[in-house]
């Protein structure tokens, strides 16, 4: 324990080889001075004496309360002991000195010659001596606290963490089903109006959305130029079922392009728009996709439909819930009554919550 590197960094939080060193050369001095008298003029082989019995001294209580810590430590791991062993360490450091000041003492008169003091003054320095250890020890105490609420403050994000990540993986596979159902009343609409070459062409364009999904499914974030490329690519399917009837116009400047956003959010509006309002040549449905600001909007005229297709009730709700748990930022959903207009916050990297870097707390 005291030459191995990885267990005093594990028992005691860090490396103390040299605040041992340091430590036990200052405070035998600080004791050999204690236990000198200023008003007497001595040799500097007596000081070297004093200084030398002093270090031994010092050096056995630092081992000894040092070896008591790391097995109260071991012993009571959990934060809400710290009370009971700290008050059973500091009850030990006295009893420590106490006794390595009677063994030591006796074992010194067996010298010839050798004086270690009479009883009376040894006895007096016991208690600033206890002090000193208790103050020197504290600093271990303070340092073990730190370093132990910084890994449990890293634990409880990481919770946090893998939490949120488990509630954004169980909404990416919401909204894929809700996308293969969807499509799938479209591929039915398809079958039923068209020819079966327009049939086989969708089954086609489709495999290549889902190639799509799998290659963005276990991100919570993709640039918009990604984004756009499957909601064209959805578009250019619809258009197959609707031709000229529906409507895109795109007015994204290119600097927005890197800016990050949630996969298939936006094809989910655009699914949106199309499954809840009438397109016909009477009535062609216009959507109109903007960048501003650095927020992308959807925005439609409402002409809905006599008869609704079945729902399963995920869109904006699943939108919602994974922008707030990624970023912390909400929709902008506006209906009044005549156009539905919904607004996504372009996030930036650094606005991501989930992030799999490792953070210095």
């Amino acid at each position: 324990m005291l030459f191995n590197k990885e267990k005093r960094i594990k028992y005691l939080g860090f490396n103390d080889f040299w605040f041992s060193v340091v430590g036990i050369f200052i405070l035998s001095i600080v004791t050999a001075y204690l236990f000198s008298t200023s008003l007497v003029m001595v040799s500097l082989v007596e000081a070297i004496i004093s200084w030398v019995v002093s270090l031994f001294f010092t050096t056995i209580d630092w081992l000894i309360n040092r070896a008591i810590m790391i097995y109260l430590r071991r012993k009571y791991p959990a934060f809400r002991d710290d009370a009971k062993r700290i008050v059973l360490f500091f009850l030990a450091i006295t009893c420590t000195v106490v006794l390595v000041d009677f063994l030591g003492g006796n074992l010194l008169s067996l010298i010839p010659g050798f004086h270690y003091g009479d009883e009376i003054s040894r006895i007096k320095m016991l208690l600033p001596i206890i002090l000193i250890t208790i103050m020197t020890m504290a600093i271990y105490e303070a340092i073990y606290y730190n370093i132990r609420l910084k890994k449990s403050i890293r634990q409880e994000e990481k919770s946090k963490q893998a939490i949120v990540q488990a509630q954004l993986d169980a909404l990416r596979n919401q909204a894929q089903p809700h996308f293969f159902f969807n499509t799938l009343n479209t591929l039915r609409d398809i079958i039923d109006q068209n020819s079966k070459e327009d049939a086989k062409e969708f089954v086609d364009k489709l495999s290549d959305m889902y190639r799509f999904l799998l290659e963005a499914g276990n991100t919570n974030l993709i640039s918009l130029r990604e984004e756009l490329k499957f909601a064209k690519a959805y578009i250019h399917i619809q258009s197959e079922r609707f031709g000229t009837n529906l409507k895109l116009n795109w007015n994204i400047p290119e600097t927005s392009y890197e800016s990050m956003i949630v996969p298939m959010s936006l094809q989910l509006l655009l699914e949106n728009a199309i499954k809840h309002n009438v397109i016909s040549k009477a009535k062609p449905l216009i959507i109109n996709v903007v960048v501003k600001e650095n927020k992308l909007t959807v925005d439609n005229r409402i002409q809905p439909k006599s008869t609704q297709l079945p729902s399963t009730k995920v869109g904006l709700t699943n939108i919602e819930k994974r922008y707030g748990l990624i970023s912390g930022e909400s929709l902008e959903i506006n209906n009044d009554g005549n156009r539905f207009r919904v607004t996504l916050p372009l996030v930036k990297v650094s606005d991501e919550k989930i992030s799999n870097e490792n953070t210095d707390y």
